[in-house]
Formats: structure tokens, C-alpha cells, sequence
């Protein structure tokens, strides 16, 4: 099933990134527009999926790690914690 094509994208550029472009998509044996769109898709897709991640140095997440086993001091948390449940086992 084809993909019905109803966007359009204009963009600027100048010869040499044209050529450049014009060359790679004449060596995968496709148009322009489809090299552009696919490079454009492809950039797009890494860096939404890097938005997806949190990356941090090795220690930083040990460090990160290690600070969720130690309680916080909370006086509230305290407090809530000896109020009567309210819901039954």
C-alpha cells in the first residue's frame, strides 16, 4: 500500500551540499526528494529517541543507585505512615 504523499517541504541549499546530494541519491538509485526525506526521517527518529533516554557518567548513576536505599528524613512521611488504614487486608 503506498504512502499518499500531500506534505510539501522546500529547503535552501547551496551547489556543493546540492551536488553532494544529487550524487548520493543517484548511488542508491533514488530521487533527491527521496534522499532528503529519508535522511530527514532518520535524524529526526535519533533524536527523539535520545530525548527517550537519560545518559550520565558510570559514577553518577552509581551514586544515583546507592541513594535510593537511604530514607529521607520526612517528619510528614513519619506522621502519615502511623494514621489508621483506611482499607482493610
Amino acid at each position: 500500500m503506498a504512502i499518499k504523499k500531500s506534505r510539501r517541504l522546500e529547503l535552501r541549499t547551496d551547489e556543493a551540499t546540492d551536488r553532494l546530494i544529487a550524487e548520493a541519491a543517484e548511488l542508491l538509485h533514488v530521487t533527491k526528494s527521496a534522499f532528503v526525506t529519508d535522511a530527514a526521517r532518520q535524524a529526526a527518529q535519533k533524536v527523539i529517541s535520545r530525548s527517550d533516554a537519560t545518559l550520565m557518567a558510570p559514577e553518577v548513576f552509581d551514586d544515583m543507585m546507592a541513594s535510593l536505599d537511604v530514607p529521607d528524613e520526612s517528619v510528614e512521611l513519619a506522621a502519615l505512615s502511623k494514621l489508621p488504614r483506611l482499607i482493610g487486608r
